[in-house]
């Protein structure tokens, strides 16, 4: 601390450390934003949330801050010696440095530019313009004779002196010194300036205090004013210690001095007002002060050898001089060198600011844009769901309840064609005979061809019932319900897909083996006679069973009277078959001698009361009708009779199939209406997957758009950071002194 506030040449030092270090930390941030511009920007998977032109002008910032970068790497103060020949610009450098490093003495010693900066090194070397050889320098006047022997150079040649930071101070500091030739000299003064005046911080006009300020010289300051705008400039009256001699106009030629010279900065050049320029006017004497510091360095008293008076007085001018000039020159060139590129630096994290800025709105933008969608899909998605199962409930229902229409039409279909199976039968003309062989071909061929003609005309209302319902039920189904769920590629196909035109019942009543089992009966039978009035009484099947003994009737347990106490009673339920057989003789027997028993009472009571002439008149009618039936009982009324009987044995068969037909029908159409169901369900299926994967995808876009958001917002907060840091550093080195 105490080394940066004995030297104001420090402030550079650190001002320049300070910016190489922002600058560090904005090409890395810029290379950070290129890179993440352009796999933003190459993200397939992302809707364009940045450009080309952003990417292509951030990937430029970094080429041009890298240039700036190795600018101010190199950057250094320098200042730069001019005047007119042996006026002693060599012996001010020397003085400066403390040590004999340029050649001086009397004449014309310095043919060509000379350049001074430090070295780590702890060697001393040469490096001429356009070479890379070093040239070892061992002491002042091998150097002279070096520059004067060895090489001819021309006046705007450049010798760089690369002198050890270890033996000068000074140049620990990048300070830069140049010693020019006198500008008395040449007429080349243009291309000096041009080539090293332009970027110099500090002019040091070194004039002979013996003389007065001369037109060549105030000539070439109006041109380096002309080119820069309001250099820094010094005016060193050097060979001041000759003022010693006639003390008695020194201070006489001292004002006189500061006038011409204030004019010249004042008035003339314009670079400072009048109470600033009594700091930039100085007298001293070059040759003392090194000869002193020398001195001073090999140990020996400042004052020692022959110096005029005053020496002191000229020392502590020249130090005043250093003080304002390395005071001067650092302010001026942190200005000079760093303002220009700070304000540039601004410029571009200002720029990437806004591009970041307006790279995070898009992604926000695209973001609650795919954030609507998401919601909108699972809104869809959930009602998809919602619906289907509604729908699905709704179905089943309907399926329910057409299935049941279904099998009640077919029932009704079937009970009508059964209820048509007699008219059907009557209009059948075929040759009949009651013959066995006759009765046989009838029976297995032209019955069962009777039966299927009626079943077809059956099976035409039957499909064309069922067919309608199924239909009118999937369209209702489809299009009202699961339509609008389809996807949009899909709902165009339904009202191909449904109905399904080819949709046909299918049975089998089998009707071959239908009457297989039909034995018919033709022969006479009376209307009044015994079996005849039982079976009218009792029916068919009772009839046979009373009067045949069929072994599927139960018996009713009749009670068992014991012939004598030693034999012990039957046991309930053990007669065997012919026991059976002859307990219904002997009922049917006991019931017919009542019955006979009872005509005979009846027949005795009526022959008294009508007479035998009524009963003789009711004996030959009941014979006259049995003889009129028996007559009538032709070919005819056989066939008759066989068609009755064949009619109700049809119908009760075709009545036993009845309900399995319906079932099987309804089964059909349910089968149906399921299966096209289920291939709508399939395709909404695909809806929701559809939107599962759109959800999912905008899920992992959404996902990519909050990196890219927060990336974005995280580089603008940089870009903030940075441009404070810029402020900071120009509020503490570029606005210093205004």
């Amino acid at each position: 601390m105490a080394e940066v506030n004995a030297s104001p040449l420090k402030h550079f030092v650190t001002a320049k450390k300070k910016i190489n270090g922002i600058f560090e930390q904005l090409a890395a941030y810029i290379k950070e934003s290129s890179t993440f511009l352009e796999e933003t920007y190459k993200n397939e998977e992302l809707d364009p949330v940045t450009t080309e032109e952003q990417v292509v002008e951030v990937r430029g910032y970094l080429s041009k801050v890298a240039g700036i970068g190795e600018v101010l790497a190199r950057r250094h103060m320098k200042v730069a010696f001019f005047g007119r020949t042996s006026n002693g610009k060599s012996s001010v450098i020397n003085a400066m440095l403390w040590d004999k490093v340029l050649p001086s003495g009397i004449g014309h010693t310095t043919n060509c530019f000379l350049r001074v900066e430090g070295t780590d090194g702890n060697d001393a070397f040469l490096l001429t313009e356009g070479s890379e050889e070093r040239k070892s320098v061992k002491t002042v006047n091998q150097l002279a004779h070096a520059l004067h022997q060895d090489e001819h150079l021309d006046a705007g040649s450049l010798v760089c002196v690369m002198w050890p930071k270890a033996k000068c101070a000074l140049l620990r500091d990048d300070l830069v010194l140049v010693d020019s030739p006198g500008i008395d000299v040449t007429t080349e003064l243009d291309s000096w300036i041009d080539k090293f005046c332009l970027d110099a911080d500090v002019f040091v006009l070194v004039a002979n205090s013996e003389s007065t300020l001369m037109q060549t010289e105030k000539s070439f300051f109006h041109k380096v004013n002309e080119r820069l705008s309001s250099p820094n400039i010094f005016i060193l009256n050097n060979r001041w210690d000759a003022s010693a001699s006639e003390p008695e106009y020194m201070e006489e030629v001292r004002r006189q001095h500061m006038d011409r010279c204030t004019s010249f900065l004042v008035d003339e050049l314009g670079v400072v007002d009048r109470a600033q320029a009594s700091d930039r006017i100085f007298f001293v004497s070059a040759k003392e002060v090194l000869q002193a510091r020398v001195h001073r360095a090999q140990g020996m008293p400042e004052a020692g050898g022959a110096l005029a008076e005053g020496f002191q007085a000229r020392m502590f001018e020249f130090q005043n001089f250093e003080r304002r000039f390395e005071e001067c020159i650092s302010q001026s060139a942190v200005k000079t060198k760093f303002e220009q590129h700070t304000v540039r630096a601004k410029q571009i994290s200002e720029a990437l600011r806004l591009i970041m800025d307006s790279v995070h709105i898009a992604a926000q933008e695209q973001r609650i844009h795919c954030l609507d969608a998401r919601e909108e899909r699972q809104d869809r998605l959930e009602f998809i769901e919602k619906q289907l199962d509604l729908l699905t409930i709704d179905c089943k229902s309907k399926i329910k309840r057409i299935t049941e229409e279904v099998e009640k039409q077919v029932s009704n279909a079937m009970a009508e064609e059964i209820r048509r199976l007699y008219v059907l039968v009557d209009e059948f003309h075929l040759d009949f005979h009651p013959s066995q062989v006759v009765l046989k071909v009838y029976k297995n061929v032209r019955a069962p061809s009777l039966l299927c003609s009626d079943l077809c005309c059956f099976g035409r209302v039957l499909a064309e019932s069922a067919t309608i319902s199924a239909s009118v039920l999937i369209c209702m189904v489809s299009c009202e319900g699961l339509k609008p769920l389809l996807p949009v590629s899909i709902r165009e196909q339904v009202d191909k897909l449904v109905p399904r035109k080819c949709f046909t019942l299918s049975y089998d009543l089998n009707c071959d083996k239908l009457c297989s089992d039909f034995q018919e009966d033709v022969s006479f039978h009376f209307s009044l006679g015994w079996t005849m009035l039982v079976n009218r009484f009792l029916g068919p099947k009772n009839t046979r069973r009373a009067l045949m003994g069929y072994n599927d009737q139960v018996p009713r347990p009749l009670a068992v009277t014991p012939v004598s106490t030693s034999m012990p009673p039957c046991p309930q339920g053990s007669m065997t078959q012919e026991e059976l057989m002859v307990s219904m003789v002997t009922g049917l027997a006991s019931l017919t001698s009542r019955t006979s028993m009872g005509i005979i009472v009846v027949g005795g009571v009526i022959w008294k009361a009508v007479g035998w002439r009524l009963i003789a008149l009711s004996v030959g009618l009941y014979g006259l009708l049995y003889v009129y039936e028996r007559l009538t009982w032709t070919t005819k009324a056989k066939e008759r009779a066989f068609k009755r009987q064949f009619v109700d044995y049809a119908g009760e068969k075709l009545q036993l199939i009845v309900s399995y037909t319906g079932s099987n029908c309804s089964h059909q159409v349910q089968q149906e209406l399921a299966g096209t169901f289920a291939q709508l369900c399939q395709q909404v299926d695909v809806t929701r997957q559809n939107l599962e994967d759109e959800i999912k995808d905008l899920n992992k876009k959404i996902e990519l758009l909050d990196g890219v958001q927060s990336k974005a917002k995280l580089l603008r907060n940089k870009a903030g950071w940075l441009d404070s840091e810029l402020n900071m550093f120009t509020q503490q080195y570029l606005q210093q002194g205004r």
